[in-house]
């Protein structure tokens, strides 16, 4: 340890002249703590929130999703799409058509998302998990099912329970409007409701419907060949983002492959946006509490002049001097942000396992108390802002001090 390391250190517990000084660099060192703390919590509920919305996604959305680049659709006949079926990573590929319709059931009628999906859907997303009403099917053998999302359903006034058709109607693609007879312009079919699902996310649960692959095919004058996405399925021990790579060099540039992030590319940059505020407004606040360290060194300085001029005479240089007091005041905001990662962290643990902090009165929700999850890179990144932010509050007074 060096002198000036040393000196610094035994300021920080040594008695004052004054005891004001021991309080205020009390008052700093705990406004420091108290604000890293916040750091922990707030960061650590955000990505609580994050991870929760992202499993709820996980149950809808594949693994990998492919896409045309150019277009709404391909072909299964493709020689890059035969190709990728070779791939030995790949444990379930499920094919999709997408398209909107009007759906009416009675005087109710509105537009819908239509998703239609084969026998393979069910194995890669978690549909069972978040149906609401009912069960999940899309053709039970002998009649034509549809599962819509619990908004959508509301929105026409109809559930799992009701027996009556869903009509069904999509404008036909390679034909002309007849202004004598509309319509004969639009493909009809009926289904019948056999559960309702909740992703609890307005995009799905007031837009989309699952239907049968077949029955897509033919609404949108499809051929048996033909979709609009293939979702995939990812083989145990394979990573996603190997396998991604893998596809994408495989397909070409004619085809997109995005990973769950990347389907929903639009949220996931809304919350980074939100995290990244939410730092800066912190580190404004911390800022604010480093004021403290600075009030604490200059009282430091005013109060240890006798030894500033004493070392002076033992020969120390003006640079050694500034250094001392420079890393008191960096002793103090990281005690403090020590301080504050201990107290973050078991705020964070306790409600990770107790949730003694509820959300409303903990059945409003879908979840009864607040989420939390400690990442790694948040600590990293709190512990260098703090350092950072009490090197500069240290530093300010320390360049005005005058060393006889």
């Amino acid at each position: 340890m060096s002198i000036e390391t040393h000196i610094a250190w035994r300021y920080i517990f040594s008695k004052k002249s004054h005891n004001a000084i021991n309080i205020v660099s009390g008052v700093s060192a705990a406004a420091v703590g108290v604000v890293t703390a916040a750091m922990v919590c707030v960061l650590s509920v955000m990505n609580g929130f994050g991870t929760l919305i992202e499993d709820m996604f996980s149950q809808f959305d594949p693994e990998l999703r492919i896409t045309a680049a150019e277009g709404k659709h391909f072909r299964m006949d493709d020689e890059k799409i035969m190709e990728l079926q070779s791939l030995p990573f790949i444990d379930v590929m499920s094919q999709v058509i997408e398209e909107t319709a009007l759906i009416r059931y009675k005087d109710h009628q509105v537009p819908a998302h239509l998703m239609g999906v084969d026998e393979y859907f069910e194995k890669l997303t978690g549909i069972d998990s978040i149906i609401t009403d009912g069960y999940y099917s899309v053709y039970d053998g002998a009649f034509e099912r549809s599962v819509p999302g619990r908004g959508l359903a509301a929105q026409i006034g109809i559930n799992a329970h009701f027996v009556g058709g869903l009509r069904i109607y999509a404008p036909k693609r390679n034909s002309r409007v007849n202004m004598l007879r509309p319509d004969e312009s639009f493909n009809e079919a009926t289904t019948y409701i056999a559960g309702t699902f909740a992703v609890n996310q307005v995009k799905y649960d007031d837009s989309y419907m699952l239907i049968s692959l077949p029955l897509a095919r033919h609404l949108f004058d499809y051929d048996s060949l033909t979709v609009t996405a293939l979702n995939l399925q990812i083989a145990k021990g394979t990573s996603v983002k190997y396998a991604k790579k893998q596809i994408q060099r495989t397909l070409g540039t004619r085809f997109l492959v995005q990973d769950r992030y990347e389907q929903q590319e639009d949220f996931f940059r809304i919350l980074k946006v939100e995290k990244l505020l939410t730092i800066l407004l912190l580190a404004f606040i911390m800022l604010i509490a480093c004021f403290n360290i600075i009030s604490s060194l200059s009282m430091l300085i005013i109060d240890k002049r006798e030894d500033i001029r004493i070392l002076r005479n033992l020969g120390a240089d003006n640079s050694l001097i500034r250094r001392i007091f420079l890393y008191e005041g960096w002793f103090i905001s990281s005690l403090g942000a020590i301080i504050g990662l201990v107290i973050g962290l078991a705020v964070c643990l306790v409600q990770e396992h107790f949730g003694l902090l509820k959300l409303g009165n903990g059945t409003e929700y879908i979840i009864s108390a607040y989420p939390v999850q400690v990442q790694f890179t948040d600590i990293i990144i709190i512990g260098i802002t703090v350092l950072m932010l009490g090197f500069v509050s240290a530093w300010y007074p320390v360049r005005k001090l005058r060393i006889e």
